[in-house]
């Protein structure tokens, strides 16, 4: 029996604990290796104050810093698509646009003529009888006008033009996705901001701190959290005729794994979130597992990042996201500060490795289990003697 005890416990130690259960790499584990299965190479980045100053140094989405629209736009200008409405005064009556003089007592409207509502045409015109093709796209209300009575001059009894937009197309904002009502919102002469769009639209149907506002203008997408908006009047920008906002629900997430008092998947819940509050959410530390020295923050990061923080990283070169690896000494008394400091970004993964003594604890636990029948054994053939 003692034999079979004795060839349990150099099993156990020949297995070595990489065999044993556990819910990730160890610490040692991490810092040791520098590939990982898949042959991808990763940074470690011990996290200090210079590095965290870096990193928090660094520019975020902003609509006020990418599309530098921060004032009111100006005077609303037809284009193609918009529907025109042209009205014609003339001072007498028997003109072109006007009827006949038949009484001695007539209305002002006998002197007027309304051309019914068109379309501007792709190549930027509306027709005007005795004016011919006149062009307006790109030009306001006023200047057509003008341009109408100038034409009309010498054919017409002293002409008078009104234009109107009967319909905008062109300074339209097309609003779709977790809105009550999409659809294309007329933008007002005073201009119009993110948020006053949204409302036209009848508002979101996702909660704020989970809604995220993407404008598109021209060539370009940028997507930012309706929360900023809401709380940074600077990201409520102007929007511009053509601009297009898509509101999609898409909670901010991190992934909390390890020697955490809860693995899951943890929603923000908040505008920001930095490490510790990240710690807090997942349960903290787990006493008799975690090992304080092994909190590692898994991140996919730009290389304009990688470089500002570590300059001689073979890894540059390697694509426009280098997987890197955040670690924070909990035992050292900054690392808590470091924890405040460092802000959270969704798809983190935050985790917390086992301790070394556990390793042990889970080896000692497995011999036991394996050892009491044979103990047992061992006491009942002793009693029948």
């Amino acid at each position: 029996m003692r034999v079979g005890l004795v060839a349990i416990v150099s099993t156990l130690s020949l297995a070595g604990c990489s065999s044993l259960p556990a819910s990730g790499p160890s610490t040692s584990d991490i810092t040791s290796q520098t590939e990982t299965e898949l042959g991808r190479s990763f940074e470690l980045v011990d996290l200090a104050p210079a590095a965290l100053a870096t990193l928090n140094a660094r520019a975020v989405d902003s609509f006020s810093g990418s599309f530098r629209d921060r004032s009111v736009i100006a005077e609303s200008r037809i284009g193609i698509g918009d529907f025109i409405a042209v009205t014609i005064w003339e001072a007498g009556a028997g003109g072109l646009f006007s009827a006949p003089l038949t009484t001695d007592r007539f209305t002002p409207g006998s002197r007027t003529a309304t051309i019914p509502e068109q379309a501007v045409a792709r190549d930027g015109t509306i027709s005007v009888p005795y004016a011919g093709r006149v062009r307006v796209a790109g030009k306001t209300a006023a200047e057509v006008q003008e341009t109408i009575e100038e034409r009309l001059a010498g054919k017409a009894i002293q002409p008078q033009i009104l234009v109107t937009m009967s319909k905008q197309i062109s300074n339209t904002v097309a609003v779709t996705g977790e809105v009550a009502s999409g659809g294309r919102i007329p933008l007002s002469n005073k201009g119009d901001r993110v948020l006053e769009v949204i409302a036209a639209a009848g508002g979101i149907r996702a909660p704020v701190n989970e809604t995220e506002v993407r404008l598109t203008r021209g060539p370009r997408t940028l997507a930012v959290p309706m929360i900023t908006i809401v709380n940074n009047p600077n990201e409520n920008i102007y929007l511009r005729g053509g601009d297009t906002l898509t509101l999609v629900r898409n909670p901010r997430t991190f992934i909390a794994a390890g020697a955490t008092g809860r693995n899951a998947e943890i929603p923000f819940e908040a505008d920001a979130m930095n490490l510790a509050q990240a710690l807090a959410k997942a349960g903290g530390l787990l006493d008799f597992r975690a090992d304080p020295e092994g909190v590692f923050l898994y991140r996919f990061e730009s290389s304009e990042t990688l470089r500002r923080i570590k300059p001689d990283s073979p890894l540059l070169g390697h694509g426009r996201q280098v997987p890197v690896i955040y670690r924070v000494n909990l035992r050292d008394p900054n690392g808590l500060f470091v924890a405040q400091g460092l802000r959270m970004q969704r798809g983190d993964i935050l985790y917390v490795s086992n301790a070394p003594l556990t390793d042990v604890q889970k080896a000692f636990s497995i011999f036991q289990s394996l050892a009491s029948p044979a103990v047992q054994g061992v006491s009942i053939a002793s009693g029948y003697r």
